[in-house]
């Protein structure tokens, strides 16, 4: 696991809305992004906190995307 990146919460955001995904609602710091073709995940976006490397893959497995594929955007 030591070559997959660490990402801030707001490098996800961005590559989110470069694939078409778009925020739905906040609830807390957690915010839910929604595609329209039906895909949907959840970032959590703490403020100096780091994405986990755990969290970034469950992420691409929520919008069913390789890891490789969505570092690529």
């Amino acid at each position: 696991m030591s070559n997959i990146p660490v990402l801030k919460p707001h490098e996800i955001i961005a590559i989110l809305n470069q694939l078409g995904f778009v925020e739905v609602r906040q609830k807390g710091l957690h915010i839910q992004f929604k595609h329209k073709d039906g895909r949907q995940t959840t970032v959590p976006n703490h403020k100096g906190r780091d994405i986990s490397p755990v969290l970034l893959k469950k992420i691409c497995s929520d919008i069913g995307l390789t890891l490789t594929d969505f570092l690529k955007k």
